[in-house]
Parts: structure tokens; sequence; C-alpha cells
């Protein structure tokens, strides 16, 4: 088994240490955290765990460890796992991987000198209805993509000390290049600071992806409802990808326009072209949904035992911050189109 030490232990490093804990090929060895006596508390939730520290620099000498996993702020994720990364410990970072693309680059660059495993946390990656969203496209069922939709709201768990931006962007980002096998063109953001002066509370973001398909995302934690949705409008039919519903995660809508590719490549006159809409039947596919974080962590196991390349490696990961860095870009210059190299 492998030893693993968890850096964190507040809101998503509770969910982390018993996914880590349950995974049979992990001994979650020490829980490091600067309230001490807050972790001890909760540390005896965990059966497995040996000890618990707010060393982080005796954890990383010590050689029985050998895995880091963080789930710090974003602001210390680079210097701690450079650090571990440097200690010969292979290493899991919650996403976002770091705060730009330069430090993401230099992780890169250690872990591939010292031959270490370095995983970003982007679980959507790892969740069965994403998954089989892009079965959905990849075969070819929805036609051609043209544009994405996605919702990420919420009343409730405001940061002071990080924007709407870097806190719930990560997650779209990462579906959509997953989604397309693509990265953005370009970028354009714009922000509103309603509860906190100079943080983002509520931000609209527009990405343009190769192929002219656009995707548009709102994000906020200043909205009555809790929202996790995404559309996928494609040629033939379009997708809904709903992840707060218990039910109905997924449904395929048998609607748009007929012989829309055909149009777009041969068009008639659109007074013709308007009226020939198609209203179909809803389907809501079968498929089995695993929890995505232990899917994760069993992922990150995998690939240290195995030596292989995670499926969000530091590279998925620089590719998710260096959008994020344009559209903060954007968002300082008043939603200014920012093109990505």
């Amino acid at each position: 088994m492998l030893n693993a030490a968890l850096i964190g232990l507040g809101y998503w490093g509770k969910n982390l240490a018993r996914n880590l804990a349950a995974d049979k090929d992990i001994n979650l060895h020490t829980i490091c955290d600067m309230n001490i006596e807050l972790t001890k508390k909760n540390a005896e939730k965990y059966a497995t765990v040996a000890r618990v520290t707010d060393d982080y620099d005796a954890v990383i000498r010590d050689p029985s460890i050998d895995a880091i996993v963080i789930a710090t702020p974003i602001a210390t994720h680079f210097d701690l796992a450079k650090k571990a990364l440097e200690a010969k410990k292979h290493v899991f970072v919650e996403k976002p991987l770091a705060s730009s693309a330069l430090e993401c680059d230099a992780l890169i660059e250690i872990s591939d000198r010292n031959k270490l495993v370095l995983m970003v946390g982007h679980v959507f990656e790892f969740n069965s209805a994403v998954i089989k969203v892009k079965e959905l496209i990849d075969s070819g069922e929805i036609g051609e993509v043209l544009y994405i939709n996605g919702q990420r709201l919420n009343l409730g768990r405001v940061q002071t000390n990080l924007n709407a931006l870097w806190s719930l962007a990560p997650h779209d980002i990462s579906i959509t290049n997953l989604w397309l096998q693509a990265e953005p063109n370009a970028v354009s953001a714009r922000g509103f600071s309603y509860l906190t002066n100079g943080v983002e509370d509520v931000v609209f973001v527009t990405l343009e992806y190769p192929g002219n398909i656009s995707v548009s995302l709102t994000l906020s934690w200043l909205d009555p409802r809790k929202s996790r949705l995404m559309t996928v409008v494609g040629t033939d039919k379009m997708v809904v990808y709903d992840d707060v519903s218990l039910d109905g995660k997924i449904s395929i809508h048998d609607k748009g326009i007929e012989n829309l590719s055909k149009f777009l490549k041969e068009p008639e006159s659109f007074s013709e072209f308007h009226h020939k809409i198609r209203n179909g039947d809803v389907l809501f596919p079968n498929f089995n949904f695993i929890e995505p974080l232990a899917v994760e962590c069993a992922h990150f196991a995998e690939c240290i035992l195995n030596n292989r390349t995670p499926r969000t490696d530091g590279r998925n990961g620089r590719n998710v911050v260096k959008v994020l860095e344009a559209a903060q870009k954007s968002l300082k210059n008043q939603g200014e189109r920012i093109t990505l190299a």
C-alpha cells in the first residue's frame, strides 16, 4: 500500500480524507493542518490515520511517506507541491494546480525530472455523467457541437480571498476541454463585486474554442438556487447535464432545426429555414454512477503503482490555469477579449 499524507483538513480536505482512507491501495498515514486541535478531533473519524501534525517539513522529510495530497488554499499550492516534489514525493494537488502557468511549468519540470506522478484534482473528469456526455459527443449522436452553456451557482460558501472565477471556473473549463478535446483560442470575462470589494462574486465568462464553438459560463455564490447545469447544443440534438439532479443527471433532447448541418454548409433562404423546427423526445440514458472523488483517488494510486501518467496530469492542470489567468486579465480590463497562445 501507498503511504499518503493529506495536507489540509478543511472544507474539501475532509472529503479527500474519507476517500483516501477507504481506498484499498492507500494508507492514510498522516494528516497535516495548521489547526492541530481541530484536526485531531476530526481525524478520529479516519481509523487508519497514524498521526496528526502541523509540521509540513517533517511530513516531507519522512521517508515512509510516498505521496502528498494537497487540499489547502490556492496561494499555497505551488510552494507546498514544489517542496514535496523536490523531496521525491508523488503529489496530488486540488484544483487549480497553481496560481499561474509559470508555476505549473515549474512543477511539471520537477516531476518529470524526478519521474514522479503529479496530478491535479479536476474531479469532474472522473464523473461518470461527464464521461457519458463525452461519449455522446464523440459518437456524433448530437451532431456537431455549436455551443455550450454552463451555470455554477449557489447561495453560500462566500470567499473573501478568492473570486468566483478561480473558485468555480476550473471545474467547467476542465469539463469543456475534456468534451471538446481542445483548449480555448480566446477568453473574455466580466465580473461584479457585491459582497467584498475587489472580489468578484458574480462572473460571466465566454470561451472561444476551435471550430467556432462558444462556451458561456455563469459563476456565482450569490444566487437563490444551487445549480450545476451544462447544456450542449449540437446540430442534431441537445444534451443537458444536471449535476444536482438525483434521478436525471443527463437528458438527451431530440430538438433542433431540421437539416441544420446541411443548412450551415448550403444555406437556403432564412424565411424557409426558420420554420423547420423539430420537437422530438427526451431520453434519460442509464449509466453507473460512482462517487467521482473515490475514482479520482484510486486513479492517483494506480498511476503511482503502475508508473502511468494521470488523466489529469500537470499539463492538464496547466491548460486550465492558463485560461484562468487570461480570464482574470480580461476581468481587470472590463471584459477585453484575450487571445490565448
